[in-house]
């Protein structure tokens, strides 16, 4: 297995409108991120992930770009860009972009030539396509956002594809003046100094040009079998190495909705001169009561089931990326732990240890490492987020499904949850801005805060900057082999990592209960080298208490 940085390193995800406003306007910005970097580099991680800072006039929060090139004016200048990136480098901090190449904003200059005319130029910049009939689109797909996937543009009086947001046109990577276009743009990051690519729905940029119906689900018809992990993928990210990744000491991971671990070990293969890891969502997206909504948890065997195919599937042929929650998902403690102030703190640590302790390269959301819990959102007007508004529309104004029974579905679910303020401190407004947030902050802050976990030694923040301490000093921790024990346990999961003569036992509880675990015989005696909980591992029965979670090292 070759040895490299990214496989060693520590991401942060950013999600900069919610992270830290500098200029008092509610909403987060570069110089905020840039006042921060001292925090991050004390909590010791080794690369930001930044979501997407360029111009973009928001329908889905800087997802939908205006121009790749340009900063967002609420976020600040490209001389504030590069203040950052220069004080980040000389933290020896790496900064990753989000990458958004599916689609770009209809108000992209490329997108409003295109629909300018038919013999435009950059007509076949975008997937056009005329309607079955006058009130009638291409066909039955359904948009990720809610409605119709295309939308009439009276100009031309044709449909565009947008699998988003209306706002969000797809790209058509068919046309190689498309794709020359975005490999000199990517070109011309990397020569600006920034380290790699988190490249958003990626397998998705291949589209087949045979475009039916899809099978109902819901409101709807599928894409999925026509837009994901489409003809062409490979063969253009594999021309997007070439041109671009193949130049750079660079790190790469594509976002692939739809990806199963066969399909993951050609994007992200040790030599298919593709990505370095991909983010899959086979745990974060199973499916709920209502399309991806529910309220309920997954049962721990199943989570088990999915976390260890990955493990061992992709060991020495490719390669993970482990997380929790990004700013699509709601909060890590809310949904896999337990929020309750009883064991808030206690299940943030396990969850920590159960990931940070796998094969792959972690990520961090912000705020995970201060256990920051879901949003109580208290009515429907309270969200900001695109899908949110959308998915309520869809579902109860409708008048498929009550309130009552899509609301907890919501309240776990909404990727608002993870987009709140960062909390900092628990003056006003979390210490996040003096003015008003653009979305509300969490009312736990005062309870849950940087400043206050900081000082604390026994904090859910210190316990995280020993575990990415520990990732530093262990390579078993990065390249050892995993294997599950346990599978049908309710309440434990877990598993060994080995590497060479070195293994670690990691023990992670999922329930408020506690539980009895025997110990394998070749680790008695072993020294602890992390735990949530003060406990007695030298004993044969190890009493598990609730939500503790502890790792032994045999050397």
């Amino acid at each position: 297995m070759k040895k490299t940085w990214w496989k060693e390193a520590v991401v942060y995800q950013i999600y900069p409108r919610s992270f830290m406003d500098s200029n008092c306007d509610g909403i987060g910005d570069l110089k905020g991120i840039t006042g921060r970097l001292d925090y991050l580099n004390y909590l010791g991680i080794d690369v930001i992930w930044l979501s997407p800072v360029y111009q973009s006039p928001n329908d889905d929060n800087g997802y939908d770009i205006s121009d790749y090139q340009a900063i967002m004016h609420e976020f600040g200048t490209m001389e504030d860009f590069d203040e950052l990136l220069e004080q980040a480098h000389k933290r020896g901090i790496r900064i990753v972009m989000d990458l958004v190449v599916n689609h770009t904003s209809d108000e992209h200059k490329w997108f409003m030539e295109s629909r300018s005319s038919k013999d435009n130029a950059y007509r076949d910049y975008y997937i056009w396509r005329e309607g079955k009939d006058a009130d009638t689109p291409p066909n039955n797909w359904g948009s990720c956002f809610g409605g119709s996937a295309w939308q009439y543009d009276e100009r031309t009086e044709m449909y565009y594809l947008h699998l988003f947001s209306k706002k969000q046109p797809d790209l058509n990577w068919d046309n190689p003046e498309v794709r020359k276009n975005i490999f000199a743009m990517m070109t011309w990051w990397c020569d600006k100094g920034i380290d790699g690519f988190r490249m958003d729905v990626i397998s998705m940029i291949s589209k087949t040009k045979e475009m039916p119906d899809g099978k109902l689900t819901d409101f709807y018809g599928d894409y999925g079998p026509y837009c994901v992990n489409g003809p062409n993928v490979h063969r253009y990210l594999q021309e997007m190495n070439e041109k671009v990744l193949s130049k750079y000491d660079i790190m790469t991971v594509g976002e692939t909705p739809g990806v199963t671990t066969k399909l993951a070990k050609q994007y992200a293969g040790e030599d298919t001169n593709e990505l370095n890891m991909v983010f899959q969502f086979e745990l974060v997206d199973t499916p709920g009561k209502y399309g991806k909504w529910t309220d309920e948890k997954l049962p721990l065997t199943e989570l088990k089931r999915i976390m260890t195919r990955w493990q061992t599937e992709l060991y020495g042929q490719a390669w993970n990326s482990l997380f929790w929650d990004n700013h699509d998902q709601p909060r890590a403690v809310s949904r896999f732990g337990d929020d309750s102030k009883t064991h808030r703190e206690t299940s943030a640590k396990m969850l920590a240890t159960c990931l940070h302790m796998m094969q792959g390269t972690p990520y961090i959301y912000q705020g995970e490492e201060l256990g920051m819990t879901n949003f109580p959102f208290k009515k429907p007007e309270d969200f900001r987020d695109i899908e949110s508004i959308n998915a309520y529309s869809e579902w109860c104004r409708s008048g498929k499904v009550s309130h009552d029974d899509f609301w907890p579905c919501l309240l776990l679910r909404s990727r608002d949850n993870a987009r709140t303020p960062m909390q900092w401190d628990d003056t006003s407004q979390a210490g996040f801005t003096s003015g008003t947030p653009w979305i509300a902050v969490n009312p736990n802050y005062k309870e849950i805060n940087a400043k206050k976990e900081t000082a604390n030694p026994d904090s859910v923040f210190h316990y995280y900057k020993k575990l990415i301490a520990l990732r530093k000093q262990n390579p078993v921790i990065v390249y050892g082999k995993y294997e599950l024990l346990l599978a049908d346990s309710e309440t434990l999961y877990v598993y060994t990592r080995t590497l060479e003569e070195e293994k670690l036992l990691v023990v992670c509880n999922f329930s408020d209960q506690e539980t009895t675990f025997a110990l394998p015989e070749e680790f008695a005696g072993c020294p602890c080298l992390i735990s949530n909980k003060e406990n007695d591992y030298g004993k044969a029965n190890i009493m598990v208490k609730p939500y503790e979670a502890f790792v032994l090292k045999k050397n």
